[in-house]
């Protein structure tokens, strides 16, 4: 059976800091490169203020800069946004309110 979003958004993985072997996504060899979670993508769009808006770029940004990393994977972020999207369209679909999931509808690009 398949996982459902709110599965994959709970996966239980750390986010990780590796040093890249290889230069991929326009980033250099050697580049320092936050793997975040799913859950830290849920946390940073439940902490945009309600009428205004974040891109993946400016959430990229800050993840890295956060953890010390010199980036964020770019791959991976993208996943996780779908993966908490479409999390919070189960929950809406088991009766949640908009108010009370993630409001994704923030992030933009």
């Amino acid at each position: 059976m398949a996982k459902t979003w709110q599965q994959k958004l709970h996966n239980g993985k750390d986010p990780v800091v590796e040093v890249m072997d290889k230069a991929m996504w326009g980033l250099p060899f050697g580049t320092k490169l936050l793997i975040p979670t799913p859950l830290m993508v849920d946390a940073y769009m439940r902490a945009i203020p309600r009428g205004e808006a974040r891109s993946l770029v400016q959430m990229r940004e800050t993840f890295a800069h956060e953890s010390g990393a010199d980036a964020t994977c770019p791959l991976t972020s993208g996943i996780f946004l779908r993966i908490v999207a479409e999390a919070a369209h189960e929950e809406m679909s088991l009766g949640k309110s908009q108010a009370e999931v993630a409001p994704f509808w923030r992030m933009i690009d």
